[in-house]
């Protein structure tokens, strides 16, 4: 039996250490739904803010068109303003991801039905026009009752990363055991 790479005594570690911190984040978004939601809306409103410097700093600094120039800071400095509004009042910020969510949903599921209706030869065709359409209806969801669809989306996430976590806490069990069955049966686990 060939022995195990040198990383595998030390893989489980770190498989815990994920597992638990997916475990304890998905507890307390499903504990707090309210905070997590307010909190991914502050990183929404941080990341537009950076995303809108940068934009209008390329927009200035990069050598393209003039188009390309334009378009740039069209979109750092919508991004800009979103931002302010976001930071401006909460709502606004948690109605902002609502939207981005909502709009995201819309477009991959319009793109991976399309793709897979106009694809006879996808693998799993069915299932990608299915997925799409969901992701489409999801979107419509969203974005028609943006704060309850949000905090339904927050649960699903808490739920879905404790599920992950413990998951990921079992295959280090797992790993933990092999290694210790590789050392046992005296191959070095470096």
């Amino acid at each position: 039996m060939p022995s195990p790479p040198s990383l595998l005594p030390h893989l489980w570690k770190s498989a815990v250490v994920s597992g638990l911190l997916a475990i304890a984040i998905g507890v307390a978004i499903v504990a707090w739904p309210g905070i997590s939601i307010t909190v991914a809306a502050i990183f929404f409103g941080a990341g537009l803010l950076l995303t809108g410097i940068q934009q209008v700093f390329f927009a200035f600094s990069l050598h393209v068109s003039a188009g390309g120039r334009v378009l740039l800071f069209i979109s750092g400095a919508a991004s800009l303003i979103l931002a302010i509004m976001a930071f401006r009042h909460l709502y606004d910020a948690v109605l902002l991801l609502a939207i981005w969510i909502g709009v995201g949903f819309i477009f991959r599921g319009v793109a991976t039905a399309v793709s897979a209706i106009s694809d006879p030869t996808l693998p799993g065709r069915g299932w990608n026009v299915f997925v799409g359409v969901i992701s489409l209806v999801a979107g419509v969801v969203v974005l028609a009752s943006p704060f309850d669809s949000i905090g339904t989306l927050a649960l699903v996430v808490g739920v879905w990363l404790i599920v992950i976590g413990v998951m990921e806490v079992v295959t280090a069990v797992a790993i933990r055991r092999a290694t210790k069955q590789h050392a046992e049966q005296g191959q070095p686990a470096h």
